[in-house]
């Protein structure tokens, strides 16, 4: 068995003061053996969160030494998730365990992690538009100049934020800065590329990636980078 203790998350594990009840079960049934006991983090990334972290890592420590003390097992310690790595070195035990750096993301932005995802869509049309013409729901896009739109394969159904709409968001169409104009759809995505030649329809549309970080597509989308992805 693996054993989780909850040591100030407050989402799933046991609590401090159900460790000698659980010593005395796990004495009870002897074909229980333990694998690992672990806690979560749960404000590695914060430095104004530190002293709380620090706190986690005492209570684990002395609820590990308490188990060892009264089932006589060794086991693997882990605590460290992506930031804790990054940030709280001295965390480490006898393994870490890597979620969202997986990915080459972190919450530290100088953290040496490289993005290792990039998400793609397409040009389905492209349409010429005047002044006084309105794109999306609600009208809320609205064209100023003529205009070249560009509707893109993607909407909040695929996970697209749709508070990026209306210039909030953009995405790149050849490489270049290319808003988000109106609603984002359940579908489709609408993008001003007025001012980007040579674009044609099935053209690739970079969503983020390489010159686009799901880091930043989070922050304008209230977000962290994990719901995004």
């Amino acid at each position: 068995v693996h054993l989780k203790i909850d040591t100030g998350m407050h989402r799933l594990g046991f609590m401090p003061d159900e460790i000698e009840e659980l010593c005395r079960l796990l004495n009870a049934k002897k074909y229980f053996s333990i694998q690992s006991v672990f806690s979560h983090l749960a404000s590695s990334e914060d430095e104004g969160d530190d002293i709380f972290t620090n706190e986690q890592a005492t209570i684990f420590e002395k609820v590990c030494a308490l188990i060892e003390q009264n089932t006589g097992q060794h086991f693997i310690k882990h605590l460290n998730n992506t930031s804790g790595i990054i940030r709280h070195q001295k965390l480490q035990y006898n393994m870490v365990r890597l979620g969202i750096g997986l990915y080459g993301v972190a919450s530290n932005t100088n953290s040496l992690l490289e993005e290792a995802l990039t998400l793609k869509t397409t040009i389905a049309q492209i349409k010429q538009l005047q002044p006084g013409d309105t794109v999306g729901y609600n009208r809320m896009g609205k064209i100023t100049r003529p205009s070249v739109i560009a509707v893109t394969r993607i909407g909040y159904a695929d996970g697209y934020p749709r508070n990026l709409s209306n210039g909030i968001g953009y995405m790149l169409v050849n490489g270049q800065h290319a808003p988000v104009i109106g609603t984002v759809c359940m579908d489709m995505t609408m993008l001003d590329i007025t001012d980007i030649s040579g674009a044609k329809e099935g053209d690739e549309v970079t969503v983020f990636g390489r010159n686009l970080s799901v880091n930043e597509l989070a922050v304008k989308s209230l977000t962290i980078p994990y719901e995004i992805l």
